[in-house]
């Protein structure tokens, strides 16, 4: 009888890492180093430390001033309204010292394993922590398994993790599938929602979530090549036609260009995952999951977003729900804007229940 090969043909063929032209790797998924922080952390800190967020990574922001003000004690119940990478929510981890428990919810089906494999991995299980996929406009059910929250912090921003990957289509940068929805399982793509809108509709959309000065020129261009039985699938199709109708303005610089870009994918990012209405039922519903003496930190990365916490924190203070809210925003030291770019746009505002 010959030798048993069956654990020889169950074994994984070796697979070459994908090979890159130069010395440095430029696709995403060529990033090896980057995408496995765990076994190439030297090489990851040298690139944080040039101001450069790791391919596949999150650099979360405001880290000191969200702990300062949340005050996390031992035995203490929080939540984290939007896991993402997870950075936030290890340091809320280690203020509770493994007595207490901690919620957190993120809707990305792709994302959210990972960061909660990466979280077992440093210790924290289901013994102190509950990750959830649901969206957090949905807090209120959360509490009713819970109970009422000592804190809560909602990062509003979309993680590097998501922006970087060409196949999540959220960046104009990069050649892309033209998808934006934070979960890829439900809704409609923003291909298809391009499809379905007239100029007006754009134009107004553009404005609303981007604050866009070109929403015009942009709705008109976009509808146009639709109508020619275009269709926008790539997100370098949709940057394209913003950038031909956007060169017809008189001494646009590139820079211009580049920024209408960003706030364009932004807009319909916004639009796609229908993110203002779920922040607003999210406020509308926090006072009821805070403990007496809860604290709220919520961070935001544009207008639209931060018109919103503060129109809410101020109305519920006027009526007596929260005790004392943050009089003016806190923003990103200097030190940290260099380190990571995407902390220049954030705005950190808090609130205590009354």
């Amino acid at each position: 009888m010959g030798p048993d090969n069956t654990l020889d043909e169950q074994a994984p063929k070796h697979q070459r890492r994908i090979r890159y032209k130069g010395t440095h790797p430029k696709n995403f998924k060529e990033k090896y180093k980057e995408l496995e922080p765990d076994k190439y952390a030297d090489d990851v800190a040298k690139i944080i430390q040039k101001g450069n967020t790791p391919a596949g990574m999150h650099i979360s922001i405001c880290v000191k001033e969200i702990l300062e003000f949340l005050q996390i004690t031992p035995g203490q119940t929080g939540l984290d309204a939007t896991l993402g990478y997870g950075g936030h929510t290890l340091e809320m981890l280690k203020c509770l010292n493994s007595e207490g428990r901690l919620y957190a919810l993120d809707v990305d089906p792709f994302e959210l394993p990972r960061t909660k494999a990466r979280l077992e991995r440093l210790g924290y299980g289901p013994e102190i922590l509950e990750i959830k996929q649901m969206n957090f406009a949905q807090i209120d059910q959360v509490a009713a398994e819970s109970g009422l929250f000592n804190f809560v912090l909602a990062d509003l921003g979309v993680s590097s993790m998501q922006i970087d990957n060409p196949d999540r289509g959220f960046s104009f940068k990069t050649e892309g599938p033209l998808d934006l929805r934070l979960n890829p399982d439900m809704g409609y793509s923003a291909a298809n929602r391009l499809q379905k809108m007239t100029t007006d509709e754009l134009q107004y959309m553009l404005i609303e979530n981007a604050d866009e000065p070109h929403a015009e020129a942009i709705a008109r261009a976009i509808t146009a090549s639709i109508k020619k039985g275009i269709r926008i699938s790539t997100t370098t199709a949709l940057r394209n036609i913003i950038r031909d109708a956007l060169k017809l303005v008189p001494k646009i610089s590139e820079d211009e260009i580049k920024k209408s870009c960003q706030r364009c994918f932004q807009a319909l990012r916004i639009d796609i995952n229908n993110e203002f209405e779920v922040l607003d039922e999210f406020l509308e519903k926090l006072p009821g999951i805070l403990a007496s003496g809860g604290r709220v930190a919520i961070l935001t990365f544009h207008s639209g977003e931060d018109r919103r916490v503060k129109k809410s924190f101020k109305r519920f203070l006027r009526e007596g729900v929260y005790s004392e809210i943050a009089p003016d925003p806190i923003r990103a030291s200097a030190e940290e804007c260099h380190i990571n770019s995407r902390a220049r746009s954030a705005k950190l505002r808090w609130a205590i229940k009354a």
